[in-house]
Order: C-alpha cells, then sequence, then structure tokens
C-alpha cells in the first residue's frame, strides 16, 4: 500500500473529499494533503453509489484504498445535507445511534442507515461460542429495575374456552 489515510473531512465549497496520507513511496513517510472534487453531485444525490463511485475511481482507488466505503458515504452525507441546507451538528446528529428517537417518523433511507448502525453494533457486541468469555445461559440483574405492574393477560388462567 503506497498510501495510508491519516484523516478524511469535507470542504464545502467547491464540495471535495479532504485526505490527508502519509506517503510510503521512496521511504519518505510524508504526510501529504489531497483534496478529491465531488462532481456530478446533488442534493438528490444517492451517496451510497457516490462513494462507491468515488472509490473505485481509476484517479482515486490508490489513496483511498485505506478509508472505508463506510466513512466515505457519511462523508457524502455531509456533503448532501450542507446542500440541502442543513446545519453541520443536525447532520452529525443524524448519523448517530438515539436510543430515545422515534424510528416511524424517519424516511426510507435514514431508516435503513440506522439499521445499518444497529445491525453493526450487534455484530461488535455480540458473542459467539467460540469467544473466551462466553457464558451459556448467561443471567444479569439491571439496577434501577421498576417493579413491574401486573397485567391481567399475565394471570394463570385456563385456556378452555378456546
Amino acid at each position: 500500500m503506497p498510501f495510508v489515510a491519516k484523516r478524511c473531512g469535507v470542504q464545502f465549497c467547491p464540495p471535495s473529499i479532504v485526505l490527508i496520507y502519509e506517503s510510503n513511496i521512496k521511504d519518505t513517510n510524508k504526510m501529504r494533503k489531497r483534496i478529491i472534487p465531488v462532481r456530478n453531485f446533488s442534493k438528490c444525490s444517492d451517496c451510497c453509489m457516490a462513494a462507491e463511485r468515488m472509490k473505485h475511481h481509476i484517479r482515486h482507488r490508490a489513496y483511498l484504498e485505506s478509508v472505508s466505503l463506510g466513512q466515505l458515504e457519511r462523508l457524502h452525507i455531509v456533503l448532501r445535507d450542507h446542500m440541502q441546507g442543513h446545519s453541520l451538528e443536525h447532520t452529525l446528529a443524524s448519523l448517530r445511534l438515539d436510543p430515545e428517537e422515534d424510528l416511524n417518523k424517519l424516511d426510507d433511507e435514514e431508516l435503513a442507515r440506522k439499521k445499518a448502525q444497529m445491525d453493526k453494533l450487534f455484530e461488535r457486541n455480540r458473542r459467539r461460542k467460540d469467544d473466551p468469555d462466553f457464558v451459556y445461559d448467561l443471567e444479569v440483574e439491571f439496577k434501577g429495575e421498576v417493579a413491574r405492574e401486573p397485567c391481567s393477560w399475565d394471570e394463570e388462567e385456563s385456556d378452555d374456552g378456546f
């Protein structure tokens, strides 16, 4: 890998991806900056496709090899939201998972993004049988749990009427 990305960012005017990378060519190990223009991108563009197109572009492929597709997609989302008039704080808040957020109010694209984030978090926290700290049938008591109110359908009744 001749180039190792150290930092990525966006530039709003003109819309560009800014890449700080280390060049390993000729053993110089110099830090360099590359500004990659985002062309043919509007406020209605698909960020996933634009990120994929940029990552596989022949001029940028070597520089973006160590940058994940997910990170490029998030940078494109920041650019698109800026074009739509959203603030940077609003965009960054939409990229984070909020457990109190009502997912029923999101459009399809944002919902798919939130679900992908939840799947990623689940896989990172998942315990498999091969893990050294795996415990079968683990029971955990949560602190501060309020007493549950009894409900009529929780009571033992016979189902003879069915």
